[in-house]
């Protein structure tokens, strides 16, 4: 996924979900907010209480791969995607079919 993307900024983070637009499944919650920008932008947490700093970043990979691999997005969003705990008991596979459901249904 490329940089501009992304949503690196915690100004931002916190904009977006203080806004309270959210959507829970099984392994992840989804919150989203609209913006002025073009094209969508995507941010990732993974809480530190899940595990360390390495397994925190792997999952972050492997969640902008999903990301990419489902494709198209509402333009005028900004998502932010916190990993819930029950992601590590699943498989990658079911944890992108996952995603990708959730994604397809959150709406503002």
């Amino acid at each position: 996924m490329k940089r501009e993307l992304r949503v690196k900024n915690p100004r931002d983070f916190r904009r977006i979900m203080q806004r309270r637009r959210f959507k829970n499944s099984k392994s992840f919650s989804v919150y989203i907010d609209t913006k002025k920008e073009m094209s969508p932008r995507f941010g990732i947490s993974v809480p530190k209480k899940l595990g360390g700093a390495v397994l925190r970043n792997k999952t972050k990979r492997q969640v902008r791969s999903m990301v990419q691999d489902i494709g198209v997005f509402e333009s005028d969003y900004d998502y932010i995607i916190m990993v819930r705990k029950s992601y590590f008991e699943t498989s990658f596979e079911e944890n992108r079919k996952d995603l990708e459901k959730l994604l397809k249904t959150v709406k503002i």
